[in-house]
């Protein structure tokens, strides 16, 4: 068969490039340009392989123990992302059957979640749990002004009252906003905000105090309800009636259903609205959050849009417009697929990983715990005191960055900043096997500093931090 008879053109590169190897072809061969667009297109099995072998330089996902975010999620799960790529959750009426899915997940939440009453709640899925925040603090806000402009009162200068290990997501949120945070700091004696001492912080221009089920830096709950009680106090001392968001980013997929006793929810009265991130133990890849209201009327109307020009009448309360609907398709899944026995499984699994992995930790000389990871499947530790002159946790983290972990060090927040803290995120797919080959790298890699015969220079940078 002549060249011409074969429907491929042998002359030009298009013609080569169907032809050759692989890496062989051009653009393979040489390389494309990394920050300025291509002149000219390439073949979509070459753009392929050049993305493909990009994104394989990344680490491990599996083993990035510092990231809250969900890394595993199973093949039909996968099946539905492909298949809905395309949706957009702004868009209900293109996409009325996802809007409804929307809505009866967050109901399934409030009800979780043990609103009053799961008829008279309302919520929305956000980007993530950062967004999700921010809905609450805005709804905080907004009704503080409306309360104070009722009585003539100025709106100038309000505040909300943080723990000073709380999320950035919280000191974005307040210098968007123009809302003066105040941090009650954490120390050896109070780990998280507990309520101590909260009259010091709490005023008439306070908005809000944020309880955190889970705190980034050691995974520890913050005590809901014992603030409420402390709030409780200010406001029969007082006349101060002070509301509380939780963020439950983590927690707020875990206690339901391993701590279902402890009181941190709508249980409290005093919680006006809750938030979590579906992509950490909600087990959604990223990027999805949820918060919810205790009652329509904790959300001020004027905080809703109506959005016509996509066709009907939709409300909308988001800080993003356009945002993917597969997640929300995810979630929806999940709770099908798992119900409560499948979730409450898979998060004693994570969790009975976790306590393994501080007890083991906790035993070596090297370590001294700063919680056990029995609230969120998550847990610090630091040095000893006195153990070595010779290495710090930065050299650690470094040295198992070698066999692939990515266990951050970094210091505490203001007032224990001196004090430096490994942390360890358990997840879905960190299973009992792999955890017993970590804390082999771990005892590995501590051997081997112990032997360094000459003190190291100490990193004054963390290391591999993620919220």
């Amino acid at each position: 068969m002549k060249p011409s008879e074969s429907g491929l053109a042998f002359t030009g590169v298009s013609g080569r490039n169907q032809l050759n190897p692989l890496f062989c072809r051009d653009g393979e061969a040489n390389d494309f340009p990394l920050n300025t667009l291509p002149q000219e297109e390439s073949l979509p099995e070459t753009a392929y392989q050049i993305v493909h072998d990009e994104a394989m330089l990344d680490g491990n996902s599996r083993l990035n123990l510092a990231t809250f975010v969900g890394t595993w999620m199973d093949e039909h799960a996968q099946r539905i992302y492909a298949e809905s790529a395309d949706k957009n959750m702004v868009d209900k009426d293109e996409y009325p059957q996802t809007a409804a899915i929307e809505t009866r997940c967050w109901m399934m939440l409030a009800d979780l979640w043990n609103a009053p009453d799961a008829n008279n709640t309302i919520g929305t899925s956000t980007i993530g749990s950062s967004e999700a925040c921010m809905l609450g603090g805005l709804a905080l806000k907004r009704r503080w002004q409306l309360a104070r402009r009722a009585q003539g009162l100025d709106t100038a200068k309000p505040n909300i009252v943080l723990s000073s290990a709380v999320q950035v997501c919280w000191e974005k949120f307040c210098n968007y906003w123009e809302v003066e945070p105040r941090y009650v700091p954490i120390t050896d004696d109070h780990k998280v905000l507990d309520g101590h001492e909260l009259e010091k912080y709490v005023d008439e221009n306070t908005i809000g105090v944020v309880a955190i089920m889970g705190v980034t830096y050691t995974g520890m709950y913050e005590p809901v309800e014992q603030i409420a009680e402390a709030l409780d106090r200010i406001q029969a001392a007082t006349g101060l009636d002070v509301p509380i968001h939780v963020d439950g980013a983590s927690g707020g997929m875990i206690a339901p259903f391993l701590q279902p006793d402890l009181k941190w929810d709508f249980r409290i009265e005093r919680v006006a609205s809750i938030s979590t991130s579906a992509h950490k133990y909600g087990l959604v890849y990223p990027g999805l959050g949820w918060v919810v209201w205790r009652s329509v009327d904790a959300l001020p109307k004027e905080l809703i849009f109506d959005v016509t020009y996509l066709g009907g009448h939709m409300p909308s309360f988001a800080l993003n417009f356009s945002r993917p609907g597969a997640q929300v398709l995810l979630q929806y899944y999940l709770f099908l697929r798992l119900g409560f026995d499948g979730y409450y499984r898979v998060q004693k699994t994570s969790h009975d990983v976790a306590v393994y992995l501080a007890r083991e930790i906790g035993a070596m000389p090297a370590f001294d715990l700063w919680n056990e990871g029995t609230d969120i499947p998550v847990f610090a530790w630091q040095l000893s005191r006195g153990y070595t002159t010779n290495w710090n946790l930065y050299h650690l983290s470094e040295r198992l960055r070698l066999k692939g972990w990515l266990i951050p060090a970094y210091p505490m927040p203001d007032n224990l900043s001196d004090i430096t803290v490994q942390r360890i995120v358990v997840r879905n797919g960190l299973s009992r096997n792999l955890a017993e080959s970590l804390m082999a790298d771990i005892r590995d890699a501590v051997g081997y500093l112990d032997r360094l015969e000459s003190p190291m220079p100490t990193e004054g940078q963390t290391t591999g931090f993620t919220h």
